[in-house]
């Protein structure tokens, strides 16, 4: 491993050029602070910190003063001396500034290759577009290793996020604040938070999830399943992602998602052509009702959701339980089918469940 340089060596020539600042009184040249710069941006590529280069300044500083033949006097009653010791300090001033500004020149484009590598790195990580040994690789920079199971936890709020956003920063805190260095990795991606853990680390993604949903005033999260290898990222991702999709389309109100208790919706639609036509002839009909089917739709999801408990379902809707039962009584009328008869509620159910995943009525089957 090559060692670093020392400080002295990014300093080359500013002694000289105090020795010569000093007998002419002048300030520094163009090229000179161009040079100083150029020595400043190495200094920053080097890996070490500002703090020990303006150290060696100030110290190569004292030593010419230390050089320099002195006159009688104090420099306030010495105007040679004062005017001296004056074009040593703008001196040093002016390079100090010129060596800073080229330092922190090489450290923004150090950020900004950093920024781009970790964007490049998650984006490959999450849609599976690299080498996955390749990807198994980089993935230990950014302290994960991809050998293990690994689960996604994704968070969605009233806004989009990005990395440098304060709700990303309040929940980065909490969890550095509460698990430390644990193989955690903590993104954005497309306005949405995102986590990646280690899968026997289930507690992270619930802390995370529960520092989200407060971070972003009532944002809701959900959590994909663990499973091994690059690729297992990638499938909990999409997971996770999909329970998001999906609460939206059911209306599920919870803060928390698993993706593990959501399994049986995509077994529904998975035959997406059966469920079209069951929707289809079993609430078709409610297309004949005053004001469309949505209420009538809107009534059998609050019935089903409530245990089929027309009171409590009635409350839901902030409706009469008179004016509640009529309703279900219409749905009977239309579809023929009755929602309080055990033989009928599967069906109707499923039917409900398959429109809101199929966005029906708003788009046509």
């Amino acid at each position: 491993m090559t060692q670093p340089k020392p400080a002295e060596d990014y300093l080359s020539g500013y002694s000289d050029l105090l020795v010569e600042v000093s007998a002419t009184g002048r300030r520094l040249r163009r090229t000179e602070l161009e040079s100083r710069r150029a020595l400043g941006e190495r200094a920053g590529e080097s890996g070490q910190g500002l703090r020990a280069f303006v150290v060696g300044h100030l110290a190569a500083t004292r030593a010419v003063w230390s050089r320099m033949p002195v006159g009688p006097g104090s420099p306030a009653g010495n105007p040679g001396l004062r005017a001296t010791a004056e074009s040593i300090l703008a001196a040093t001033e002016q390079a100090i500034d010129a060596f800073a500004e080229g330092y922190e020149r090489a450290q923004r484009l150090a950020v900004r290759q950093e920024e781009a590598a970790r964007r490049e790195f998650i984006d490959d990580l999450l849609y599976g577009r690299s080498d996955l040994g390749r990807l198994s690789q980089r993935a230990e920079r950014f302290g994960l290793r991809l050998a293990h199971a690994h689960a996604v936890a994704v968070a969605a709020g009233p806004e989009p996020y990005d990395d440098a956003h304060p709700v990303t920063r309040r929940v980065e805190s909490a969890l550095n604040g509460r698990f430390g260095e644990r193989h955690i990795l903590l993104t954005t991606k497309e306005g949405r938070l995102i986590c990646v853990a280690p899968g026997d680390e289930a507690e992270v993604l619930r802390y995370f999830a529960k520092q989200a949903h407060a971070a972003t005033d009532g944002g809701q999260a959900a959590i994909g399943r663990a499973h091994s290898g690059a690729g297992g990222v990638v499938q909990s991702y999409e997971e996770a992602l999909g329970a998001l999709d999906l609460a939206e389309k059911m209306g599920l109100d919870a803060p928390v998602l698993h993706a593990g208790d959501l399994l049986v919706f995509p077994v529904l639609t998975r035959d997406r052509q059966a469920m079209t036509d069951l929707v289809r002839s079993t609430l078709g009909p409610l297309r004949q009702a005053r004001g469309g089917p949505e209420p009538l739709l809107a009534t059998l999801d609050a019935y089903f959701a409530s245990g089929c408990v027309a009171a409590e379902a009635a409350r839901r809707l902030s409706l009469s339980v008179r004016a509640f039962t009529y309703r279900l009584e219409r749905i009977h009328q239309l579809t023929g089918s009755d929602p309080s008869d055990p033989m009928h509620r599967y069906t109707l159910q499923t039917a409900v469940i398959g429109a809101r995943l199929l966005d029906w009525p708003t788009k046509a089957l």
